[in-house]
């Protein structure tokens, strides 16, 4: 594809996640201390009890589509060590200004497990066997949706209800696959103008090595092209020795280019 616009795929994961903390159900952000607050042009995205901070705890935006300043920075991390919780912020190679990773480093931060992001046209769909029956779900499927992705991942019960008020939600495609109508693998994608982001992709142990995920990444490629949009957007985990590369071979197969490796930086073990 022609040469990616970093900004436009940062902001394609960012404006998902941030409306993922917006969509979290009342009782789920009193419970877990669920908050989304924009400290200047950035914004903070914080929460207790759940793990992993580079998921769950991250100040983002810092260092996309124009160079950010120290005293930027600072307020950043003010806003975020207040919450007296390990959280991380995303730097790239093209994140502006060049010196922000050492800024980071200089105030303790250390790096964390990298992110590969990739891109791919929405155009020549990849097409996947499966005997799997792939649907879009709505809000009468947030259940299960839900349940779907926090077993998938592993995470806490109270994943589950927040992930699941996203079927429905204007802007999100949610899509599950099932075997026999048991509700077996889900993934999710967020359109906003032309990009797409495709995340929350999950499958429950019982059914991992069935062709789930790529024929799960094949319909949220072509649901997001029928709502306009050209270029889609993902991320997982670098490839490394001891690191399983599941995720990242799906990513690969279903026409998805490398574009660039994203550090994420870890705050010191007690902030502040």
């Amino acid at each position: 594809m022609a040469p990616y616009d970093f900004a436009k795929l940062e902001n394609a994961e960012f404006d998902a996640c941030i409306d993922l903390y917006r969509a979290v159900p009342e009782e789920i952000r009193v419970a877990q201390a669920v908050e989304v607050h924009e400290v200047g042009a950035e914004t903070c995205m914080s929460c207790r009890g759940i793990e992993p901070a580079s998921l769950f705890r991250r100040a983002v935006g810092l260092g996309v589509g124009r160079a950010a300043t120290p005293a930027e920075l600072d307020d950043v991390l003010a806003h975020m060590n207040a919450r007296e919780l390990r959280y991380a912020i995303p730097v790239a190679e093209a994140s502006q200004p060049a010196a922000l990773a050492s800024w980071l480093e200089a105030r303790g931060f250390t790096r964390g497990y990298a992110w590969m992001k990739f891109c791919r046209a929405c155009d020549d769909l990849p097409h996947v066997e499966t005997a799997l029956d792939i649907r879009v779900v709505g809000r009468d499927s947030a259940a299960a949706f839900g349940h779907v992705v926090a077993e998938g991942f592993g995470l806490p019960p109270p994943v589950a209800p927040w992930v699941g008020a996203l079927a429905g939600r204007p802007n999100w495609i949610c899509v599950m696959a099932f075997a026999e109508g048991v509700p077996v693998a889900a993934g999710a994608v967020h359109v906003r103008g032309d990009h797409a982001w495709l995340g929350l992709a999950a499958t429950l142990p019982s059914h991992r090595g069935h062709g789930a995920q790529g024929a799960l990444l094949a319909r949220r490629i072509a649901e997001a092209k029928a709502r306009g949009a050209r270029v889609a957007v993902t991320e997982t985990g670098e490839r490394l020795p001891d690191k399983p590369s599941n995720s990242y071979r799906n990513i690969l197969r279903a026409g998805f280019e490398e574009a660039y490796l994203r550090q994420n930086y870890l705050s010191p073990a007690t902030p502040g």
